[in-house]
């Protein structure tokens, strides 16, 4: 009989509660057991793992890294996860196999190209994907140039921080002036560039921006996992315009993602977002990390998160073809436990634990972070 696999998340989105479940109902039937930690008690990650521990808060990264391996050793981690930190705790990958523990996780190499969006774009660009026009803008005066010229060529303006995920920092620039029309309904994704000039002359320290047009839908997310050989086993195009949702193989979306995986070493589970520049497709991101809606491949009749697992683990599950692509959906939001507000509950020590059996199709929801 297979052991039991233990997989440790950590710091993760709330939605991978998901993530968790699809290890649990694998089609291997093979016995998972999860570790989360989290820096917040209420994550509803911690109530859905097996084991949860809170995460100690002001680590820096080389303290974080101490942290994550004595978590490996002390719960037995085959499979680690890294979200938080994971650029440090990749640079000591060495260091978790000779643990035990098998990180699922790009290359050093690739992390470092793609935690920076302007080296990300210098980069793919160099191998003929395509992106959009872009400006690094760090003064009020390289703002002031940059928005000029995306006025100029007819596009809206944005900007958004050089590091970061998930649209945090993003807005759309304005040069219409600030009203009680701000002030009514929800709060805008527009911002007065006038009030951003004068924000940044203020400023005691300089930004670390991005100046580039405003991007139209349809964006299409393509998950990929990739093996440690540079060799793609999945990719799947998911697509969103507005509260549409649907699937795609295109090649449009999926050669420009195979050739930045398997051309800079992005291993194991990411996720390459594309949007429209007019009318052809344009790179907006690389995250080197599963994607929050990874689960909603489910429809496509693909478990990716185990499939990420058994690559992890050394085994092959192949190449990956969708057997069917899911119907167009919505997403919606869902309740969900979450733990004691104190110390989230333990599983007890020693108890096997039973795989869960795979089931033919299942709900899809999301969750806030």
């Amino acid at each position: 009989m297979l052991s039991r696999v233990r997989v440790w998340l950590n710091r993760t989105y709330a939605e991978n509660v998901f993530f968790m479940d699809q290890l649990r109902r694998n089609p291997s039937d093979r016995a998972v057991e999860i570790h989360a930690t989290h820096g917040d008690p209420d994550s509803p990650v911690l109530a859905a793992a097996d084991t949860a521990d809170l995460e100690p808060e002001g680590l820096s990264p080389a303290g974080y890294v101490e942290y994550a391996l004595d978590q490996c050793v002390r719960r037995g981690i085959d499979v680690f996860v890294p979200r938080l930190h994971q650029a440090a705790i990749v640079a000591h990958r060495a260091e978790f196999a000779a643990a035990g523990t098998a990180l699922l996780a790009p290359t050093r190499e690739a992390v470092a190209v793609f935690e920076d969006k302007a080296t990300a774009y210098e980069a793919v660009r160099s191998v003929g994907v395509p992106v959009p026009p872009w400006w690094r803008v760090r003064t009020a005066d390289e703002l002031l140039a940059a928005v000029g010229e995306l006025e100029a060529a007819g596009y809206t303006p944005c900007v958004k921080p050089a590091a970061g995920a998930g649209g945090v920092g993003f807005r759309m620039v304005t040069r219409a002036p600030f009203s009680l029309a701000n002030l009514a309904g929800f709060p805008s994704p527009y911002v007065q560039l006038d009030l951003v000039v004068e924000a940044l002359r203020r400023a005691d320290e300089q930004v670390d921006w991005l100046v580039m047009p405003r991007l139209e839908q349809p964006e299409v997310s393509v998950d990929c996992l990739t093996g440690p050989d540079n060799r793609l086993r999945l990719a799947v195009g998911r697509t969103k315009n507005g509260r549409r949702r649907g699937f795609t193989l295109d090649e449009r979306w999926l050669a420009p993602a195979r050739l930045i995986v398997e051309g800079f070493g992005v291993h194991h589970l990411s996720n390459i977002q594309f949007r429209m520049l007019g009318d052809r497709p344009v790179l907006l991101d690389v995250n080197t990390r599963p994607s929050g809606g990874l689960h909603q491949l489910a429809l496509c009749g693909v478990n990716a998160p185990w499939a990420a697992v058994q690559l992890a683990l050394g085994e092959e599950p192949g190449v990956i073809e969708p057997p069917f692509l899911g119907q167009d959906y919505t997403v919606v939001s869902a309740p969900r436990p979450v733990g004691p507000a104190s110390v989230p509950r333990q599983r007890e020590a020693g108890i096997t634990l039973p795989a869960v059996p795979a089931q033919a199709g299942s709900a899809v929801a999301a969750l806030p972070l």
